[in-house]
């Protein structure tokens, strides 16, 4: 039997009463602008779009060509849909109403357009990150603090990789699946329906450059890792890192593992290094409902109350009992 289309999944989601068709079609404009980013993606050097675009983001950082395009791309698709309110994107300044009231839905989307960039260069898996929200009822022209919702209120979240083959991961609340995008065809098409993290694991993914700035419950877990079968874990771990959220978190989608971005001294004034509302809170979302955990290394990640939209936490997800070994080194310290 050939794989089923990502609109046919969405409709018999909406037939099982697990979404609405508001829902499906907003989750279809975003998969559509997605295969305009793969497509720019794609072209590389020949498209021109590969280099700094001269510009900074909210957090100071230095915007790519493909950056700055990327979320024009998403704007513009979701702009006219009719099925939001607002959205919000990691490289603005603040959330953004529909313009047009008489074309506002009843959603928030927010997203990190191209996650990775700085791997833009070299070649390397980068992605798109995105969260859907409800518009909190009343709520005409929503405003930044209508988006300050913690990640169990998330109605739908996934990513996109875009790699040797461009990927959709997406989650409404009922299992994580994965579609692959068919360039002959144009369509997503599904390829592997409720994948689920494997419990245990002997790999991890952490930036080992930043060790000298770790808390001591890092340092500690990590030390006891890399003593391997000789250690307390009493195993050999291999450690992965990309530098690129979106291909690291597909790789522990697809075969188990444990991403970590901790609180250390260099990002400790900013509460971390990841963005909880465009990364960790659509990534945790993603990672539970394949069976896998999400924490701070303090706190079940989808429950920390955000207090600001471009709000920073430590992250610490993938394979459920790797993720709760981690978790009590820092609740001893």
């Amino acid at each position: 039997m050939s794989p089923i289309s990502l609109t046919r999944h969405l409709i018999e989601e909406q037939h099982a009463g697990h979404i609405n068709a508001d829902l499906r079609l907003l989750i279809e404009v975003v998969a559509r602008a997605c295969k305009s980013i793969s497509i720019a993606v794609g072209k590389g050097a020949l498209g021109g779009v590969l280099g700094e675009a001269g510009t900074g983001n909210v957090q100071g950082e230095a915007q790519k060509k493909l950056d700055v395009l990327s979320n024009e791309i998403l704007l513009e698709a979701n702009a006219w849909g009719g099925h939001l309110a607002g959205l919000a994107s990691e490289e603005m300044d603040h959330s953004q109403a529909i313009p047009d009231a008489a074309r506002r839905g009843n959603y928030l989307l927010l997203f990190d357009p191209l996650d990775g960039s700085s791997n833009i260069d070299v070649n390397v898996s980068v992605g798109t990150i995105f969260s859907v929200l409800r518009c909190p009822e009343g709520v005409t022209e929503p405003r930044d603090e209508d988006f300050l919702q913690p990640g169990t209120a998330q109605v739908a979240a996934g990513y996109t990789v875009y790699g040797p083959s461009t990927l959709l991961v997406l989650t409404t609340g009922h299992g994580t699946h994965v579609f692959t995008l068919d360039r002959e065809i144009g369509s997503f098409l599904l390829t592997r329906r409720d994948v689920r993290i494997p419990a245990d694991t002997q790999e991890f993914a952490i930036n080992m450059s930043n060790q000298r700035h770790w808390e001591p419950a890092t340092q500690r877990y990590i030390a006891d890792l890399l003593a391997g079968k000789t250690g307390p874990r009493g195993k050999d771990f291999n450690m992965r890192w990309v530098a690129s959220m979106v291909a690291d978190v597909h790789r522990i989608l697809s075969r188990g593992g444990i991403f970590m971005y901790p609180l250390d001294a260099k990002c400790r004034e900013k509460g971390g290094r990841l963005r909880l509302m465009y990364e960790a809170n659509p990534m945790a979302f993603v990672v539970e409902q394949a069976g896998g955990a999400a924490s701070t290394g303090r706190q079940r990640l989808l429950e920390v109350q955000p207090t600001a939209l471009h709000q920073r936490v430590p992250v610490f997800l993938g394979s459920r009992n790797e993720v709760a070994a981690a978790v009590g080194y820092h609740a001893d310290g």
